[in-house]
C-alpha cells in the first residue's frame, strides 16, 4: 500500500518499543532511566499491584519514548530472604524452585498487560552479589559499618529466625494489635520485630516465639543523616517531588525517623538463601560467617544488578547522575526505602550515583468495598484477568483512569464496564471508526488532496481555528501532565481530544452531501480527522500500545512522536488499510457474574442467601437451561451458572472475532458440556 509520510525528525518515533534492542545514554541528551518496586517473589500480583508500579512506570516508559528520549526501565522479582525460605518449605521445594515458579508467573502475568520492561530480571544472580558485596565492603570502608550484638525473633518451632514479615503482634508505639514485624499499617512507622509486644509466628500461631541474641551488621544511618537530608531536599526541588511521606509541599522533612533522628540499621540476617557477607579485613568478620545481607539492603540494589544483566556498560546508567534522570515508581508503603535508606546507601558508598530524580507512588486500590486477599479468594490475580474475556488494552484504560494518585481508590465491575461501553466505544472508538470508514468507502481509502500544506496547520485558519486551538491547547495540558507524571490526567486529556474529534466531525457535517457539494472542505475535513487519528496514535501508545498498534495498522503508517501542534504529517494520495472496530461492547449482565466469580466465598454465600420477591426468586431459580429449581441454589449451582454465562460471553466474543471455526467449534461444545453438567447438578440436588 502507498505511504505517503511527512518523513522528518519531529514526526516519526526513531526510539524502538521496550526491549527492543539495548539502550544506553547520550551525553547531552535527556536520557530517562525508570524502576518499578521490585514485586516479592513468593505470591501473585493483584491489580492493585500491578497498578500501584508496574504499569505506571510502563505508561511513563513509553510517553518518553515518543518524545524520542533514550530510555530503561528496569524491573525483577525480589528473592532473597526468610519469606522466600519459609514460602519454599511450605511447598516443599526449593527456594530456588520457588523463585523460578514465581518469576516466570510474574513475567506471564505482565507480557498479558502488555507492560513493556527492557528487562524483568531477578535478583538471584551472580551480577547481583557481585554488585551487592561492593556496596557493602565500600561502605565498611568509609566507616559505615558497624557490629552490634541483638536479640532478634525465633520461634522455636520453626527452628529459625523468622523473618520480619513472619512476625506480627502489637505495635508499641500505637497499639495496632496486627503491626508487622518491619512496619506498622496502624501509625507506618518501621519496627524492629524484637520490639513487637506478644509476637506471633504467621507460619504457626501456636507456635512460641522469643528472643535470641546474635551478632549483626548495621549501616550508620545516623553518621548519613546530614549528606542526606541535604540531598533530598535538592532532590525534591529539582526533580519536584509531589509531597510524600518524607517531604511535604513546602520542602519540610516530616518523616518521624528523620525528625528524631535515623538510627543504625540492620544490613544482615541468620540465614542460607541471600548474598553471603563478604570479609572486611576485620576481627569481626569471623562473626560473620554464614550470614546473609538482609533482603532490604539487596533488594533495592537489585535496580541495579538488574540492569547490570540487560548491558555490561550499566555504570552509563547508574553512575552518570549529570546525564540519567531516575524516576523511581511504587506504592505508599515503600517511599521510606526509595527516599531514605536506598539513597543513604548509594552516598555512604562514595561513588558518583545516579540518584532518584522523581518519586511516583500510589494509595491504594481496593476491591468492590473491601481489600483484595488471595486467601479469601477476593479480587483478580495475576493471569484470572485474561479468563473475564476483557482485552487487555481495556483493563488498562480502567485501571489508569482510576489510578489511586492521591487517596485510596476502588475497582468496580459496574465502572470497568461503563468505561470500555461508554468512553472507549462510544468516544475513541466512534472517532476513530467514523473517519476512517468515511475514508475507505468514499475515497477508496487514499487520502485526498486537502489543500493544506505538509506540516503545522493554522490556528488562524478560516474554518478551523477553533478546533485547531482547541486540539494544540490540549496537546499542551497532555504534555504538562505527562512530564509532571500525572498520568490519570494525561489520559483523561487523551479522551478530550478524542472527544473533540467527534465534535470537529459532527460540526463540519461530514457525510456524502458535502462530499457532493463541496468537495474540498470534504476533502479537509477528513484529511484533519486522519492526521488527529494519527497524533491519538502516539498520545494513547503509553496506556494501551495495544490500541496503538491496531491504529497504526489501520492507518498504514509508522510509529510516531507526540507532537506540539496539529500538523498535515499524513498527505494526499496516501492509502490506509482496513478499517475495523478498537473496542467491543461489554455485556452489563457480566457485572454480576464477575461480582460472583471474584468476591470470594463472601459474594456466593451472599447471592445464596439474597431475599427475593416471589416473582424474582421464580426468575431466579430458572436454571439457564430453562429447568425451575424449588429452594435455595447450591454454592456449587451458583459458580456452575456463572461459568456459564462467562463460557458464554468468551464464546460471543470468539465469534465475533471471526476466530477459525474449530476454535469456535470447541468453546461451543465445551459450553453445552457445562449446561449438561448443571442439569446433572440440578436434579441430583432435587433428590
Amino acid at each position: 500500500m502507498t505511504q505517503k509520510i511527512r518523513v522528518t525528525d519531529d514526526v516519526l518515533r526513531s526510539i524502538p518499543d521496550p526491549g527492543q534492542g539495548a539502550v544506553l545514554p547520550k551525553d547531552g541528551e535527556t536520557n530517562i532511566l525508570i524502576t518499578s518496586a521490585l514485586p516479592y517473589c513468593n505470591n501473585v500480583p493483584h491489580l492493585g499491584n500491578i497498578i500501584g508500579s508496574t504499569l505506571s512506570a510502563d505508561v511513563f516508559s513509553r510517553y518518553n519514548r515518543t518524545r524520542n528520549r533514550r530510555t530503561l526501565y528496569i524491573c525483577g522479582t525480589d528473592e532473597y530472604g526468610t519469606a522466600t525460605e519459609t514460602a519454599a518449605l511450605k511447598e516443599g521445594i526449593t527456594p530456588r524452585e520457588l523463585c523460578d515458579k514465581y518469576h516466570a508467573l510474574h513475567k506471564e502475568t505482565y507480557e498479558w498487560f502488555d507492560i513493556g520492561f527492557d528487562l524483568f530480571g531477578r535478583t538471584s544472580t551472580a551480577k547481583h552479589t557481585e554488585i551487592c558485596q561492593s556496596i557493602y565492603l565500600n561502605l565498611g570502608q568509609h566507616g559505615y559499618l558497624e557490629r552490634q550484638i541483638k536479640d532478634q525473633t525465633y520461634c522455636e518451632g520453626c527452628k529459625k529466625f523468622l523473618a520480619d514479615r513472619y512476625v506480627e503482634g502489637i505495635c508499641p508505639h500505637c497499639n495496632f494489635i496486627d503491626a508487622r514485624g518491619d512496619q506498622c499499617d496502624g501509625c507506618s512507622r518501621t519496627l524492629d520485630a524484637i520490639d513487637l509486644i506478644e509476637p506471633r509466628c504467621l507460619i504457626d500461631k501456636t507456635h512460641n516465639v522469643v528472643a535470641h541474641s546474635s551478632s549483626h551488621m548495621y549501616f550508620k544511618l545516623d553518621a548519613a543523616q546530614p549528606a542526606l537530608e541535604d540531598w533530598i531536599k535538592k532532590s525534591w526541588k529539582k526533580g519536584k517531588w509531589s509531597p510524600n511521606a518524607t517531604i511535604n509541599a513546602d520542602g519540610e522533612i516530616v518523616d518521624a525517623r528523620m525528625k528524631s533522628g535515623l538510627k543504625p540499621t540492620p544490613v544482615t540476617r541468620d540465614l542460607a538463601w541471600g548474598v553471603p557477607i563478604p570479609p572486611l579485613g576485620r576481627e569481626d568478620d569471623k562473626e560473620m560467617g554464614g550470614k546473609v545481607l538482609y533482603v532490604w539492603f539487596d533488594a533495592v540494589i537489585g535496580y541495579v544488578s538488574i540492569t547490570g544483566e540487560y548491558t555490561p556498560e550499566w555504570k552509563q546508567w547508574w553512575l552518570n547522575p549529570d546525564n540519567v534522570r531516575l524516576y523511581q515508581f511504587m506504592g505508599k508503603d515503600n517511599v521510606y526505602f526509595h527516599t531514605i535508606y536506598f539513597p543513604a546507601m548509594l552516598l555512604a558508598d562514595g561513588n558518583n550515583w545516579t540518584t532518584l530524580h522523581h518519586l511516583s507512588t500510589t494509595e491504594y486500590l481496593n476491591y468492590e468495598g473491601g481489600k483484595f486477599s488471595k486467601s479469601k479468594n477476593r479480587g483478580v490475580f495475576g493471569p484470572a484477568a485474561r479468563e473475564t474475556g476483557i482485552p487487555a488494552s481495556v483493563w488498562r484504560y480502567y485501571l489508569l483512569s482510576t489510578r489511586p494518585e492521591t487517596a485510596d481508590a476502588m475497582f468496580s465491575w459496574a465502572d470497568c464496564i461503563a468505561a470500555n461501553n461508554n468512553i472507549l466505544l462510544k468516544n475513541f472508538g466512534n472517532f476513530v471508526n467514523r473517519a476512517l470508514k468515511f475514508l475507505s468507502a468514499q475515497y477508496d481509502s487514499v487520502l485526498p488532496e486537502s489543500g493544506d500544506a505538509p506540516g503545522p496547520l493554522s490556528p488562524n485558519d478560516p474554518l478551523d481555528a477553533e478546533f485547531i486551538t482547541d486540539v494544540n491547547t490540549l496537546l499542551k495540558d497532555y504534555i504538562d501532565a505527562m512530564e509532571s507524571v500525572k498520568i490519570r490526567l494525561g489520559l483523561q486529556t487523551v479522551m478530550l481530544i478524542s472527544s473533540r474529534g467527534n465534535g470537529y466531525l459532527q460540526a463540519s457535517g461530514l457525510n456524502k452531501a458535502l462530499m457532493t457539494e463541496n468537495p474540498q472542505r470534504c476533502a479537509q475535513v477528513v484529511s484533519r480527522a486522519v492526521n488527529l487519528i494519527y497524533v491519538l496514535s502516539a498520545l494513547i501508545y503509553p496506556f494501551m500500545p495495544a490500541t496503538s498498534d491496531a491504529l497504526l495498522l489501520q492507518l498504514n503508517a509508522p510509529a510516531r512522536v507526540v507532537p506540539e501542534v496539529l500538523s498535515t504529517d499524513i498527505l494526499g494520495g496516501h492509502q490506509i488499510g482496513q478499517p475495523d472496530h478498537l473496542f467491543k461492547n461489554i455485556d452489563e449482565k457480566m457485572e454480576q457474574v464477575w461480582k460472583v466469580r471474584f468476591g470470594g466465598d463472601e459474594s456466593a454465600k451472599k447471592e445464596e442467601e439474597a431475599p427475593t420477591s416471589k416473582r424474582k426468586a421464580k426468575k431466579a431459580n430458572a436454571a439457564p437451561n430453562g429447568v425451575v429449581v424449588s429452594g435455595p441454589k447450591s454454592p456449587e449451582v451458583i459458580a456452575l451458572e456463572a461459568k456459564i454465562l462467562e463460557h458464554g460471553q468468551v464464546v460471543r466474543g470468539l465469534k465475533e472475532n471471526k476466530e477459525p471455526k474449530d476454535v469456535v467449534d470447541a468453546a461451543v461444545t465445551e459450553l453445552k458440556r457445562l449446561k449438561g453438567e448443571l442439569v446433572l447438578l440440578e436434579k441430583s440436588a432435587a433428590h
